[in-house]
């Protein structure tokens, strides 16, 4: 029998907002509106792997509160660059401002996505709950269309708290005027989604569009979105 829940809570990047392709295609951009070639770096594929490796090693830091807002906006391209004999600071933290202005622009969402949400809206409250940055993760739901379908958008910057921590996902629930008891929590990441629900006692639900293996205890896994329709 189905659990009567009334809310979910979904995280944003990798789970609904498709960040990989997003994020590939704006270093594209990146790679060439800087001629980055031109710098010693030998093409967009080298550029993007190591952007992807210093930018989730900056990102667990901040996620553990080693690392703040500016700090892993000013290193992250700083650090790649020089990485391929370029220390230049200046260019750096153009490259992020241009990256932050392209990124959240882009549309590209998990198959599935909008058809259901379209679907769970009419039977439940809908909120997020994100680690991504405030100005950022608005920009990316309203030009990928799914604004219309959230009550409470809970970014890890005005909870001054990041997932997996308790108080983000508290802070969420009480704007939300919703219980753990009443809600379930979709999410890829099993060390920020589904240990920081379920830290609160809160059900989940394991987006695993990869098939990861793991030995989690979650509620539920599903593989593609458009599973939800079949669960919740």
């Amino acid at each position: 029998m189905k659990k009567a829940y009334r809310h979910i809570f979904f995280d944003l990047d990798r789970t609904l907002w498709d960040f990989d392709k997003n994020s590939g295609e704006s270093l594209a951009e990146i790679f060439d509106h800087f001629n980055l070639k031109s710098l010693g770096v030998e093409n967009c594929d080298v550029f993007r792997t190591k952007y992807i490796e210093i930018n989730d090693q900056k990102w667990d830091a901040y996620r553990r509160g080693r690392l703040r807002k500016k700090e892993l906006r000013i290193q992250r391209f700083t650090e790649v660059l020089a990485h391929f004999g370029c220390h230049d600071l200046a260019l750096g933290s153009r490259i992020d401002r241009f990256y932050v202005s392209v990124s959240p622009h882009k549309t590209a969402l998990f198959p599935g996505t909008l058809e259901t949400l379209d679907y769970l809206s009419s039977k439940y409250k809908m909120h997020i709950i994100t680690n991504g940055f405030e100005e950022v993760q608005h920009i990316k739901l309203s030009k990928s269309g799914l604004t219309q379908f959230f009550d409470v958008v809970m970014t890890s910057e005005r909870a001054m708290a990041r997932k997996p921590d308790p108080a983000v996902f508290k802070l969420a629930l009480a704007e939300a005027k919703a219980s753990a008891a009443n809600s379930v929590m979709v999410g890829d990441d099993l060390g920020t989604d589904i240990s920081g629900a379920r830290g609160i006692w809160m059900d989940q639900v394991y987006f695993n569009p990869h098939k990861a293996r793991h030995n989690d205890d979650v509620t539920y896994e599903i593989e593609r979105i458009a599973d939800l329709k079949t669960i919740l």
